[in-house]
């Protein structure tokens, strides 16, 4: 999709008196920039815990220079395609994409988002936090879609496998039934290759379509799940942990270029101490919200090794899937990454227990 595609008029005519770059602040504050930062998730959710941590140490150590202006649950702008406007003209500076969703402005970046390829937390980590980010953040620019990727967080833990009306313990179980997904074609593919139906549905309309049985199912993390009351509908989860919900913070290109080095450098460590905290955040209050799920009348599954195994090879298809609509350039720098950091890691393990 090009920039072209994404940006729409209805921002340039509604926010035609605003500057291009960061907006300036106005004249009740002493601020010299304003950073507008928007996100989908509600003051409950991990990502605001994130943006508070944002907003003290960008005014904290700008010395007032710079003022942080929170949006949660989509108070600037409603849905994806809003807020990327936003960013690309100007009006907006931050707003977090899913790594699903990062298909919407770059396909090929949705190899992230690959089912059953990542083994752990550490593992996914170290990979986010690696070339494969710097990889993307380049590419994205050099299509001049208009945003900068700044950071990748964790917004809602592993999806995982969760029905009204049955457990599911192997792909047998998720064939001829219908599983809300998001928007993003990977996620609608692992479906489908599993033998479901694929049905995207709007976020802030899944309860409707679990409790009216328009779907039979969805893939969420378990905070999404308890947050959004879905519980009520949702009476089982297996943890089969198909793909970690990343949040890719994103930075208006214009407003970055606007801002002075040394702000610039603030602004990215505030990013830095986001991520940190929302990926903490989200393992400490899972418990919180596994123990809700058991208590409402909830069933917990954990597919066994073998189980596991027939996931994965059910859904191997995937990768052909993928290289046949974006190529193998990006799933081979994810299979070097991995593979980098795997070995790192069991490399760390290695020296601990044998010093």
């Amino acid at each position: 999709m090009t920039r072209q595609q994404i940006l729409l008029s209805t921002f340039a005519v509604l926010f035609l008196a605003c500057t291009a770059g960061t907006v300036l602040s106005s004249s009740d504050s002493d601020a010299e920039f304003t950073i507008r930062f928007s996100f989908l998730g509600s003051p409950e959710d991990e990502d605001y815990d994130g943006a508070l941590v944002f907003e003290q140490y960008v005014e904290s150590r700008s010395n007032g220079r710079v003022d942080v202006e929170l949006y949660p649950s989509g108070q600037f702008c409603s849905n994806e395609r809003e807020c990327l406007e936003g960013m690309q003209t100007g009006v907006l500076q931050v707003f977090m994409l899913t790594t699903g969703g990062l298909g919407s402005i770059f396909g090929a970046g949705q190899v992230l988002d690959l089912p059953y390829t990542f083994r752990d937390d550490a593992v996914v980590e170290c990979v986010l936090d690696g070339p494969m980010t710097a990889g993307i953040r380049r590419a994205v620019l050099d299509a001049e879609l208009g945003v900068r990727l700044m950071t990748v967080s964790n917004t809602g833990g592993w999806r995982n496998f969760a029905a009204t009306d049955e457990q599911i313990r192997t792909p047998e179980d998720i064939k001829g039934r219908k599983f809300r997904t998001i928007s993003a074609p990977v996620q609608q593919e692992l479906v489908r290759q599993l033998g479901g139906n694929p049905t995207p549905v709007a976020w802030s309309e899944v309860y409707t379509a679990l409790a009216t049985g328009v779907v039979e199912g969805s893939k969420n993390g378990i905070q999404d799940i308890v947050g959004m009351k879905l519980h009520e509908q949702i009476k089982y989860i297996t943890l089969d942990g198909h793909s970690y919900m990343g949040g890719m913070w994103w930075y208006s290109e214009v407003s970055w270029q606007s801002l002075p080095p040394d702000i610039q450098r603030i602004v990215y460590d505030a990013f830095q101490e986001l991520k940190t905290v929302t990926r903490g955040i989200v393992k400490r209050r899972e418990i919180e919200a596994y123990k809700e799920f058991v208590e409402s009348g909830g069933a917990l599954y954990v597919p066994t090794p073998a189980e596991k195994e027939m996931f994965r090879e059910a859904a191997s298809g995937i990768r052909d899937w993928y290289v046949e609509q974006y190529g193998r350039e990006w799933l081979d720098k994810l299979d070097t990454a991995i593979s980098d950091c795997e070995e790192q890691i069991d490399s760390a393990y290695d020296g601990a227990v044998t010093d």
